[in-house]
């Protein structure tokens, strides 16, 4: 199998709330590619919704390694360290969520004033 059949399999478990077999399948997929995005941020929501929040803290930050402009890393992040209680933690990265869909619009803007 493929990394993205053990990323789609892993989905099929999650959204049946399988999640230790979504974990497994996430897992398996990591090892054909450790810098598996997709993967990466799907493992550390499964770890999230068991309430696994270190490991989805660890997942969370292998992800913003690999995928520094991903503002929904950041933003799933922040929320693991608020559900751990580490507030200051999660404003600190909410804040770098906020600011990368800032540029994100920003350029999205001047895309749009460049077509015209």
């Amino acid at each position: 199998m493929t990394k993205e059949d053990y990323y789609y399999q892993g989905m099929e478990f999650f959204v049946e709330d399988k999640l230790d077999e979504a974990i497994e399948a996430f897992g398996k997929a990591l090892r054909e590619d450790p810098n598996y995005a997709d993967a990466l941020h799907a493992l550390a929501m499964a770890f999230a919704n068991q309430n696994k929040l270190d490991q989805a803290i660890e997942a969370g930050k292998k992800l913003i390694e690999i995928s520094p402009d991903d503002e929904l890393a950041y933003a799933s992040l922040s929320i693991f360290y608020q559900r751990k209680g580490l507030i200051a933690e999660a404003e600190r990265i909410g804040a770098k969520a906020r600011t990368l869909g800032w540029k994100r619009q920003f350029q999205e803007k001047k895309q749009e004033g460049e077509k015209k």
